[in-house]
């Protein structure tokens, strides 16, 4: 009878149980893997001989036929060969540990036995507890990550023997394995709102972006603090919550990019990808429909800096994502779904030169409108504030800015009256994420606020969009006044949000 032991893979960013079947048939010795496993699946072959020679059992000499179930999803990664050697191991009796259907297996053999650690342990392992699984043996580097899942026996194991040991009941001992130092908190702990002198106008919109969640476009001349400004917008960002911590961290996982591995995230992720970054870099893809640089972002910035350097085929790549907080990637191998529900911070010269509106300007305005087309309206159209950024007096010792500490605590109350009005909604968090159905249940305007954005409607011709996205900030700077309801003032500075439209739109009538 066939031998059958538990392990995990990973579709998108959750778990997938797989049980690994175990046959020895009579005929001329080969080993055949079957159940849609990639070249890395195949060539376990070897790894396998190998490994149990070393541990000093023998590799049966017979057809040996190994069942990846369910056999219709396709599998990738080497982390199903430590399931793979147990379960041979059992179906030709040299090892004996009674009923496994409470224990799984993560990792990958090397040719010496050793167990080594594979990427997205965290998504298995929560699958593991939603299967029932109370024991689950990985590499001693994946602990840590597993351990995040409670209501699970974690072991790690440093070699195929001492798998063995635990599962026969000779060695139960767990080694300790100091965390992995982040590097994340160090970063942001150096950077400040205290360092940027002046602007305190711009710093007022990125507080009402950061509360709300809302996109957000910096347009100014070289030099004036757009990429200091924008590296430290995690500094005021609420901390994660743990539902939305281990969401990023299964991306992380399933990247192979985590770091702290023994700790949940507190920082948001901060991405800065570089503007040659490629579409399939940007939103995911490669052969296997790996997430991109925006589901790496989710719940915390995406900042594109030079966006009007980016290719335009890339920035319209994202238009869908940013309205759906998801992105969908199909590749031949298969189709993988990721959240990417991130705040976009961009930041851009006003013109070809940079100083346009200075004395040193020479560029037409042609030149000037060619170059900002280099973003399509429907891209600008999702940017939800878009301020210039001026020049500064660097020696101007009067001109200061509140620290981050204090910008974050306002923001967090703003927040938290956020998901206190939306605890019933569970895929909402902040106002940006508000859909257009019940724009008019929670965001409520009286007539002689209607009047202004109608009259505001009507002179710039706004789309829908753009309405609804002057509402629900216009709710967000109510939240951070700690208002029940949108006033006049509200929506009066809502609407001085979008400095780039309104200027292209003179430069378009001109």
């Amino acid at each position: 009878m066939a031998s059958t032991v538990f392990s995990f893979a990973t579709s998108g960013i959750d778990g997938q149980t797989i049980e690994i079947e175990t046959e020895m048939l009579p005929g001329i010795p080969s080993v055949s893997i079957v159940g849609l496993g990639d070249k890395a699946i195949k060539e376990a072959r070897e790894r396998l001989e190998a490994a149990i020679s070393h541990t000093k059992f023998y590799f049966p000499q017979q057809k040996i036929v190994f069942n990846l179930a369910p056999s219709d999803m396709r599998k990738t990664g080497t982390h199903l060969d430590l399931g793979m050697a147990i379960g041979l191991l059992l179906r030709s009796n040299q090892i004996f540990t009674g009923n496994l259907n409470k224990t799984g297996f993560i990792g990958e053999l090397s040719l010496n036995a050793y167990i080594r650690p594979v990427s997205g342990v965290l998504p298995m392992a929560l699958k593991a507890k939603e299967a029932g699984i109370t024991k689950l043996l990985v590499a001693p580097e994946n602990v840590g990550e597993a351990k995040l899942v409670k209501g699970i026996d974690i072991h790690g194991c440093q070699t195929l023997k001492d798998a063995i040991n635990i599962l026969e009941g000779k060695d139960s001992s767990q080694p300790n394995f100091p965390p992995v130092t982040s590097s994340l908190s160090s970063q942001t702990s150096l950077l400040d709102f205290l360092d940027v002198k002046g602007q305190n106008h711009l710093i007022e919109s990125i507080s009402i972006a950061a509360a709300g969640g809302h996109n957000l476009l910096m347009i100014g001349p070289p030099g004036c603090g757009k990429s200091m400004i924008a590296k430290r917008i995690p500094t005021i960002l609420p901390k994660m919550s743990e539902q939305e911590s281990l969401e990023v961290m299964k991306i992380y996982s399933v990247a192979n990019l985590l770091k702290d591995k023994g700790h949940y995230m507190t920082e948001r992720p901060f991405r800065s990808p570089h503007h040659n970054a490629s579409s399939n870099s940007l939103i995911g893809g490669g052969p296997y429909a790996m997430p991109g640089e925006i589901s790496l972002s989710h719940n915390g910035v995406l900042f594109l800096d030079e966006i009007a350097e980016f290719s335009r085929k890339t920035l319209d790549s994202m238009r869908q994502p940013l309205e759906d907080k998801k992105i969908t990637i199909t590749r031949v191998w298969g189709s993988n779904t990721y959240p990417a529900n991130f705040m976009l911070v961009g930041a851009m010269n006003p013109c070809p030169c940079g100083y346009f509106g200075q004395e040193k300007c020479r560029c037409t305005s042609y030149e000037v409108l060619k170059y900002r087309n280099r973003l399509s309206g429907p891209v600008i159209d999702r940017m939800d504030i878009q301020k210039y950024v001026g020049v500064v007096d660097y020696f101007d010792e009067h001109q200061h800015s509140k620290s981050s500490n204090d910008l974050r605590e306002t923001i967090e109350q703003a927040r938290k009256i956020q998901q206190t009005r939306y605890m019933n909604i569970p895929t909402i968090n902040s106002n940006s994420q508000l859909p257009p159905t019940l724009i008019n249940q929670f965001c409520a305007i009286d007539q002689e606020t209607t009047r202004l954005l109608q009259k505001a409607y009507d002179h710039f011709q706004y789309s829908a969009r753009t309405v609804h996205k002057y509402i629900k900030i216009a709710r967000t700077i109510a939240d951070l006044d700690g208002e029940q309801n949108i006033r006049i003032h509200h929506m009066r500075k809502s609407l001085l949000s979008r400095d780039l439209e309104k200027e292209h739109y003179s430069l378009i009538e001109v």
